[in-house]
C-alpha cells in the first residue's frame, strides 16, 4: 500500500469513518528492503507505550507510535511466526499499569459468506446464533463476537464497560455488500455491558443490539452479553406432549398477567417480585384456579413501564426488571413442570422512538419506512416496521422462533394484528400510500404473517400463535395453504365487545338488546376463536369488571358470576385478566399490586370460587371444549326469550348422549318452573349453579338435579321445568 494512500486511510481509521479497520490493523505482510516482513498494527489510543510478544517465543518487540492518536506498529520478521493468533500485544496504560491483551484484528471472521446470503436473502432463520453479542471460542481463545445490520453507516464501534465507552478503539469491520458489520474481541465474558456507536456522515450517536439477550435495568440502556445455553431444562416430558397435541380439541383457558403489578413484596410494595419469586407464587394459583396457561403481557425489554411493555426496545432479551434470563427461563420450566403453559404477547406491530433503540438505526430509515405515511403510527406515536425489507422480516420471524427455541415457550399472542394488515388504519384519506394494487392491504406485512406462523408451526408442532385481530378479515386463524393467515387462533373481539355492552345494560333494559347476546353464534365458527376480557378492558377510565356491571353489591357480583359462567360454556377458548377473577375493584394500575386483601370478604372469595369450579368443568366436559370451531358443538335451545332475558343453549361432544344444558337468566327475577326443552328423557343433575352459597349467592336452584317430563318443547320431544337463579345461570347434564 503507497504511503500516501496508507496515511490517508489511517487518517480515515483514526476519525472513525473506515468500514474496514482489518486492512490497516492487526498483522499484514510487507515487503522492506526486498525482504517479506510482517508489520503488527494496533490502534491504542490510551496508551504510552506497547509491545508485540511472540506467543511462541515470548519475544518482546517494541511497538512505534507511528501516529500522535494512538497507532503503534512493529516490524516483525516474516520467518518468525507472529502471524495470526501467534501474538499477544502488551501494553503500558496511562496509569502506568502493563497489561496483555490478544489483538481483536488478528481473528478471523466468524460470519460465512452464506450466512450473510441467508440473512440478505430474509430466510436465516436462527440468525439470533450469529448476530448480536456470542461468546465463542477461537483457536482456544475465549472471547465475544459481535455482529449487527447496519448498511449505511459510515463506521461501526464497539463500545463498552472494557474499552472506557471510547468509539476509538474497537472498530468493526463491514462485509460488503451485505452491511453486517463484526468483530470478534477476546477476553471479553458474559455480563460484559456494550452498546453500538454508529457513524453516518458527521452524526454519531449509540444504539443497544437489537439481538442483545439482556440489558441493564431501565433506565440505564446498555445491551449486556448473556450466555443462554447453561441453564439445564426438566420439562422434556411437556415438551414431548405438546407436541403431540392437537389444542384446538383442548380446553384452553388462559390467566393473562403483568408480572410487575400481579403481586408486590409485603414489605416493599414498591419492589418488583423477581422471576423466581412470581414462579412458585403464580403456578401454585394457577393450579389452584384451574387454568390451563398463563399469557405474560411482553416481557421483551422495553424502556417505558407504563407502556406496559408493549414499545419493545429489546426484542430479544428478557426484561431485566425481574431478574436474569436464567430466572425466566426457570419460570417457564417450573410451569411445565406442573403442566402449564406458557404465551408470549409478542409485538410486531411497531416499535418505540426511543434514540438507543431500532429508530434510524444506522441513520437512515432502516427498521422502518422513511416516508411516515407507511412509517409511523399517529396514535401511538411509533413507528411501523418495514415488512417489505428481507433482513426486517429475518428479524422479526428469527425473533419469535427464539422465544420458543431458547426460552421453550408455548405461544404468541400477537399484539395489533389489524394495524399490520391495513395501510390505512387509523389514518385520514391521504394519509396513507395504497397498495401496487391501489388497494388498502398491507401486501409486505400480509407475507410476513403467513410466514412468521408457516415457520413456528413447522418448527415447534404443538405451538400456539394467537392474533389479536379486530377486524372481519377472513381467514386470521386458517391454515396459509386454504389462504388464511395460519394464526392458531383469534381474539373474538365482537364477542368481547358486544357481551359487555349488554351487560352493562341494567337488567330491566336488556330485553331490548337480546340481540346483542344471539348475533356472535352468527360467525362463532368462522374462526377459532378466543374469548377475551384482557387488560385492554380494565384500563383507561373502563373500570374493574365488577365496576363495570350495574346493581347493588350483591348483583354486581351475581352479574359478574353470570357473565363468567356465559364465558365458559360459550364456544371458544377463554381468557381472564387478572384480578377479575376474585372482583377487584379498581381499575388495573401497572405500578401498584392487585388487591389480594379483598379476599377476606367472602363476596371475593366466593366470585374466586366459581371461577375456579368454572375452569374444573369446563376442563372435564368434553362437551365444553371437544368442538369450539365447530357447529356440531352447540345447539339454541331458545334464543327468542327477550322478555324475560334467558338463553338456554346445549353443548355437545362427539357421543351425542355426551351434551350439557346452560340455562342463563340476565334479571334479577328468579325463574321458577321455566320449560325448556331437552333432547332426551332422563335425569338431569345440576352440575353447576353461579348462585350457589358457595359463590356468596342467594342458592336458588335445582338440587341435586330434576328429571325430563315427556312433554315436548322447543322443538325437542323432552322438556325440563328448571329453575333459574336470579341473575344466575344453571348447567344440567343428563346421567347415563
Amino acid at each position: 500500500m503507497r504511503t500516501n494512500v496508507l496515511l490517508e486511510k489511517l487518517g480515515q481509521l483514526i476519525d472513525g469513518r473506515y468500514e474496514n479497520p482489518f486492512e490497516l490493523l492487526g498483522p499484514h505482510e510487507v515487503e522492506i528492503s526486498g525482504r517479506r516482513a510482517l508489520a503488527v498494527r494496533a490502534f491504542l489510543p490510551h496508551t504510552e507505550q506497547a509491545w508485540v510478544v511472540d506467543g511462541r517465543h515470548a519475544i518482546s518487540r517494541p511497538m512505534q507510535r507511528i501516529h500522535p492518536a494512538g497507532l503503534y506498529e512493529a516490524i516483525c520478521p516474516a520467518s518468525e511466526e507472529t502471524g495470526r493468533l501467534k501474538y499477544m500485544l502488551r501494553v503500558a496504560e496511562n496509569g502506568g499499569e502493563n497489561r496483555l491483551m490478544h489483538d481483536p484484528y488478528a481473528f478471523p471472521h466468524l460470519l460465512s459468506d452464506y450466512d450473510l446470503h441467508l440473512l440478505n436473502e430474509g430466510t436465516h432463520w436462527r440468525c439470533y446464533e450469529k448476530l448480536g453479542a456470542q461468546l465463542r471460542t477461537v483457536d482456544g481463545v475465549e472471547g465475544v463476537n459481535f455482529a449487527v445490520w447496519a448498511p449505511n453507516a459510515t463506521s461501526v464501534s464497539l463500545v463498552g464497560d472494557f474499552n472506557a465507552w471510547d468509539g476509538r478503539r474497537h472498530p468493526m469491520r463491514k462485509h460488503i455488500p451485505s452491511g453486517f458489520w463484526e468483530l470478534f474481541v477476546p477476553g471479553l465474558s458474559e455480563g460484559t455491558l456494550y452498546k453500538f456507536q454508529i457513524r453516518r456522515g458527521s452524526n454519531v450517536f449509540e444504539k443497544c443490539d437489537p439481538f442483545a439477550f439482556g440489558a441493564e435495568v431501565p433506565p440505564l440502556t446498555a445491551s449486556k452479553v448473556i450466555d443462554l445455553n447453561r441453564y439445564r431444562w426438566h420439562d422434556g416430558k411437556w415438551i414431548e406432549r405438546r407436541q403431540e397435541t392437537n389444542w384446538l380439541d383442548q380446553p384452553i383457558s388462559i390467566y393473562e398477567v403483568h408480572l410487575g403489578s400481579w403481586r408486590r413484596p409485603g414489605d416493599d410494595p414498591t419492589r418488583w417480585l423477581t422471576y423466581r419469586e412470581l414462579a412458585h407464587q403464580i403456578v401454585e394459583y394457577v393450579k389452584e384456579m384451574g387454568y390451563t396457561h398463563i399469557e405474560l403481557l411482553p416481557i421483551s425489554e422495553h424502556p417505558l413501564s407504563a407502556s406496559w411493555g408493549y414499545q419493545t426496545v429489546g426484542y430479544y432479551a428478557a426484561t431485566s426488571r425481574y431478574g436474569t434470563p436464567q430466572d425466566f427461563m426457570y419460570f417457564v420450566d417450573l410451569c411445565h413442570q406442573n403442566d402449564i403453559g406458557v404465551i408470549l404477547d409478542w409485538v410486531p406491530a411497531h416499535f418505540p422512538r426511543d434514540g438507543h433503540g431500532l429508530r434510524r438505526f444506522d441513520g437512515t430509515a432502516l427498521y422502518e419506512h422513511e416516508d411516515p405515511r407507511q412509517g409511523e403510527h399517529r396514535d401511538w406515536g411509533t413507528h411501523i416496521f418495514n415488512y417489505g425489507r428481507h433482513e426486517v422480516r429475518n428479524f422479526l420471524v428469527s425473533n419469535v422462533l427464539f422465544w420458543f427455541d431458547k426460552y421453550h415457550i408455548d405461544g404468541v399472542r400477537v399484539d395489533a394484528v389489524a394495524s399490520m394488515l391495513y395501510l390505512d388504519y387509523s389514518r385520514k384519506p391521504g394519509d396513507w400510500i395504497p397498495n401496487k394494487y391501489g388497494g388498502r392491504e398491507n401486501l409486505e406485512a400480509i407475507r410476513f404473517l403467513k410466514e412468521f406462523n408457516e415457520q413456528v408451526h413447522l418448527q415447534f408442532p404443538g405451538a400456539l400463535t394467537i392474533a389479536e385481530e379486530s377486524t372481519a378479515w377472513p381467514g386470521v386463524s386458517k391454515p396459509t395453504y386454504l389462504g388464511g393467515l395460519g394464526f392458531s387462533l383469534k381474539w373474538n373481539m365482537g364477542w368481547m365487545n358486544d357481551t359487555l355492552r349488554y351487560m352493562h345494560h341494567d337488567p330491566i333494559h336488556r330485553k331490548y338488546h337480546h340481540d346483542e347476546l344471539t348475533f356472535s353464534l352468527i360467525y362463532a365458527f368462522h374462526e377459532n376463536f378466543v374469548l377475551p376480557f384482557s387488560h385492554d378492558e380494565v384500563v383507561h377510565g373502563k373500570g374493574s369488571l365488577l365496576n363495570q356491571v350495574p346493581g347493588d353489591l350483591w348483583q354486581k357480583f351475581a352479574n359478574l358470576r353470570l357473565l363468567y359462567t356465559y364465558l365458559w360454556t360459550h364456544p371458544g377458548k377463554k381468557l381472564l385478566f387478572m384480578g377479575s377473577e376474585f372482583g377487584q375493584w379498581l381499575e388495573w394500575n401497572f405500578d401498584a399490586s392487585l388487591q389480594w386483601d379483598l379476599l377476606q370478604w367472602e363476596s371475593h372469595q366466593g366470585l374466586k370460587r366459581c371461577v375456579a369450579d368454572l375452569n374444573r368443568l369446563y376442563r372435564g366436559e368434553q362437551a365444553l371444549h371437544r368442538f369450539d370451531f365447530d357447529g356440531r358443538g352447540f345447539e339454541w335451545i331458545d334464543c327468542h326469550n327477550y322478555e324475560q332475558s334467558t338463553f338456554s343453549y346445549i353443548r355437545k361432544a362427539e357421543d351425542s348422549d355426551d351434551f350439557v344444558v346452560v340455562c342463563l337468566n340476565f334479571t334479577p327475577m328468579p325463574r321458577i318452573g321455566h320449560r325448556i326443552g331437552v333432547p332426551k328423557l332422563a335425569w338431569y343433575d345440576e352440575v353447576f349453579n353461579s348462585d350457589s352459597m358457595y359463590y356468596a349467592g342467594s342458592n336458588i336452584g335445582n338440587g341435586a338435579g330434576i328429571p325430563a317430563e315427556d312433554t315436548s318443547a322447543h322443538g325437542r320431544p323432552a322438556s325440563l321445568l328448571v329453575t333459574l337463579p336470579p341473575l344466575g345461570a344453571v348447567v344440567l347434564k343428563p346421567r347415563r
